[in-house]
């Protein structure tokens, strides 16, 4: 392979998974960078309303990526075991049958939305003063869904075979451009919501088309022959089980996270745009715990492919300190700077959305801990051909954080922040289930 990718099955254990997971941790903290320049652009520019409405689309549009993702992380695990057992034929054969696969899903999903944008919408109770606004970026940034299939399924082939350098490469490029395209096309071409939207899609399609480019004529270890394109009953039902049940995961969890943003599209728009700014503050917080949790799944794959079972356990307790202590600082970080972080998007004068924020933050911030150790729970099962595992914890963890968030909310002593009380009480739940499971289970 190519001097950028990490034997995963050799070499120091911390360190190694520390060197394959920073550029992964990189890549998301640079695509969360975009979308808080994102943020910032609309609402300094466009307004309290346009900030609403793009940031109500979020949800949505990781629900969607989501389908796409949670294909592509599932068949890279496939990927993974099958590159540690020194497998390539089938390997190869696997990437043919998951490429099809996921691609096909995929135009289904895209058809799926156009058609189905209105009642979406109403399913999501967007207020009637934003609901043009939301309407014309959801209809842009739609178009993006196959670019962001094409860029997940070779990022997460590049990492399978131990490279999370390149993929990031291609991603701060595509970064770059879409903010540039936010400002020319907001502030030149006065294109608004769309504005942001295109630029988004645009970016998409050159990160999607040139990684496609540099792994065919870069890498040409990994270029798919003619004997690889074939459908094997076994190989189709690995990549089914793996593909389809990483995917339900991913789905099921942003599926719980859509039910909550429409809980809180309930409580007015000044609720939205604060949950808006807060959660990208938060997802930007926690994100590097959940790109260790995949860079972790990727080690123990390439391991449990080798059979080196010693060294998976040795990776399971370097995994667990390292996480415990970023999610501890990282909470104390967000507990204390919380009002200066949504300053940092919103005007001074919008004292109550700034209020709504600070509540978010301090509530469910504090216990980041229990999201790191449930990413390391998903990624483990995942590794060792377990996904159903990972969807169980899922379930146990969004369907708690829906059922409370709802039952909390309603009482009017507690009110919006049943919300975010709800949240790590779903985690800790699913950790404890996870914890139990695996102290049971016994590799060979």
């Amino acid at each position: 392979m190519k001097t950028t990718a990490i034997d995963l099955t050799q070499g120091s254990i911390t360190g190694t998974m520390l060197r394959f997971a920073i550029p992964m941790i990189a890549g998301n903290l640079l695509q969360q960078v975009y979308n808080l320049a994102d943020t910032l652009i609309v609402g300094h520019f466009l307004g309290v309303q346009a900030l609403a409405a793009v940031g109500a689309t979020y949800t949505l549009i990781v629900f969607l990526n989501s389908v796409q993702l949670g294909l592509c992380m599932g068949s890279g695990a496939a990927f993974s075991i099958l590159y540690g057992a020194r497998d390539y034929e089938r390997m190869h054969q696997s990437r043919f049958v998951a490429f099809v696969l996921i691609a096909t899903v995929t135009v289904v999903l895209n058809a799926a939305v156009f058609l189905l944008l209105d009642p979406i919408m109403v399913l999501m109770q967007v207020p009637g003063d934003i609901y043009g606004l939301m309407r014309e970026y959801l209809w842009a940034v739609c178009w993006g869904i196959g670019f962001t299939f094409l860029y997940n399924y070779y990022a997460s082939l590049l990492r399978a075979v131990g490279d999370s350098v390149t993929p990031l490469i291609f991603l701060a490029v595509s970064v770059v451009l879409n903010i540039a395209l936010d400002l020319v096309f907001i502030l030149t071409f006065h294109w608004g919501v769309a504005g942001a939207a295109w630029a988004t899609v645009l970016s998409q399609a050159v990160s999607a088309f040139t990684l496609l480019v540099y792994t065919y004529w870069r890498m040409p270890e990994l270029r798919l022959h003619r004997r690889h394109l074939k459908f094997s009953r076994s190989i189709l039902h690995e990549i089914t089980t793996f593909s389809f049940l990483t995917c339900f995961q991913q789905s099921v969890m942003n599926l719980g996270i859509l039910m909550v943003q429409g809980l809180v599209n309930s409580f007015g728009t000044i609720v939205m745009a604060a949950f808006t700014v807060a959660v990208k503050i938060d997802t930007l917080a926690y994100m590097p715990a959940q790109d260790f949790g995949n860079a972790f799944s990727t080690f123990i794959a390439q391991n449990f492919g080798a059979k080196r079972y010693e060294r998976i356990r040795g990776g399971i307790r370097s995994a667990v300190i390292t996480t415990l202590i970023f999610c501890a600082l990282i909470s104390v970080a967000v507990f204390i700077f919380a009002r200066n972080l949504m300053l940092c998007f919103v005007d001074p004068s919008e004292t109550e959305l700034i209020a709504v924020g600070v509540d978010y933050l301090r509530i469910e911030g504090s216990f980041y801990i229990g999201i790191g150790c449930l990413f390391l729970l998903y990624g483990y099962y995942r590794a060792i051909s377990r996904p159903g595992m990972s969807v169980v914890l899922t379930v146990i963890s969004l369907g708690l954080r829906v059922a409370l968030a709802y039952i909390l909310a309603a009482i009017p002593s507690i009110g919006v922040t049943g919300i975010w009380v709800a949240i790590p009480i779903g985690w800790f739940i699913a950790d404890a289930v996870g914890i139990i499971y695996l102290r049971r289970l016994r590799l060979t």
